[in-house]
């Protein structure tokens, strides 16, 4: 039986890679962090009774930031394969804890990456890696960003990102290690955090046809974005870690739309009207370097993964918009 140890289960991508691997019969270990609370509500279905001989999911306390712990782990495990989704992943709040950022989403990688070259060369056995780098790596680079385009970062994870991504090419190329760059353009779905606009909006919505919200605070609605499917996005995060020879994958849909356009359509699915009634501009909310614009250039991917995305933007809109309806209770 394959294994593959994820870090960042518990997010949005993380449980939706955790299902995939056990679908396809992996035994999967993620990595959750120590807390007085339990985050783990996106995977809570996936979870069985250790003493339970069908279960194919462990958890496993740990952090990014402390190497030492990612080295036993990966010497306990032995994994095949390891997905790093582990990031301080909010590009506003980057500018508030930049050295934390830093920390978990720069050196996060390297630190994994350092234990894997420790692991093969001891063990001599061969794991796979796969690093989520992110469309924020371009920044205020001009549209449409694939392979060729330069990094022009924008925020303290934008960098993070970079160092990153660099550190994964590095030690494939130094060391001969199986990394892979996956550079995913913004993916939502129901399971997207509460604090990320698109899921913002969505929820909010909801909260007001529940009569517990009157408005929405934004920042900047002309932002423009390629906003994909997330769970589409986890198989071809799959796929690259597949192939006979590592590379570097750019992901998207190829399409952008602003915030604005995302709001017409999560209103309109709800049948509440204009949006303007009900959404206020927050200055709070205005990043110190904006990102205007992020379209992917992703059809070398298409064509090397045999895989495309198939989930349209007013889909996906519809999808959480309506799981946030379902959640309060409300029919449409």
């Amino acid at each position: 039986m394959k294994k593959a140890l994820i870090t960042g289960i518990t997010g949005q991508d993380g449980s939706y890679l955790a299902e995939l691997l056990i679908e396809k019969g992996y035994e999967v270990h993620g990595v959750i962090r120590r807390s007085s609370t339990f985050n783990t509500s996106r995977i809570n279905h996936l979870y069985r009774d250790p003493h339970d001989r069908s279960s194919r999911l462990s958890l496993h306390y740990g952090d990014v930031s402390d190497s030492e712990v990612i080295r036993k782990l990966i010497y306990q495990i032995k994994p095949g394969e390891i997905y790093n989704l582990a990031a301080q992943s909010h590009v506003r709040v980057s500018f508030d804890i930049p050295e934390y950022t830093a920390n978990c989403t720069a050196l996060g990688p390297l630190r994994i990456l350092e234990a894997i070259r420790d692991y093969q060369e001891h063990e001599k056995k061969t794991i796979t890696f796969y690093q989520a780098s992110s469309s924020e790596m371009f920044g205020a680079t001009p549209p449409p960003q694939g392979l060729q385009s330069p990094f022009n970062p924008q925020s303290p994870y934008g960098c993070s990102k970079v160092f990153a991504y660099h550190s994964t090419r590095l030690y494939r190329n130094a060391y001969g290690i199986f990394a892979v760059n996956g550079i995913l353009f913004n993916h939502e779905s129901p399971r997207r955090g509460e604090t990320f606009v698109t899921r913002k909006i969505t929820r909010g919505i909801a909260r007001i046809k529940a009569g517990l919200e009157k408005k929405i605070f934004l920042g900047n609605l002309d932002a423009r974005r390629d906003w994909g499917y997330a769970k589409e996005y986890m198989e071809a995060a799959w796929r690259m870690m597949q192939q006979k020879k590592p590379d570097d994958y750019v992901v998207g849909t190829g399409e952008s739309h602003s915030i604005r356009e995302f709001l017409e359509c999560a209103f309109e699915e709800a049948g509440l009207g204009n949006y303007q009634k009900y959404v206020a501009i927050d200055p709070r909310y205005y990043r110190p370097a904006e990102v205007h614009d992020l379209i992917a250039d992703a059809a070398e991917t298409y064509k090397k993964l045999g895989w495309k995305p198939r989930i349209t933007f007013k889909k996906l809109v519809s999808l959480m918009v309506r799981a946030d309806l379902k959640e309060y209770g409300i029919k449409k």
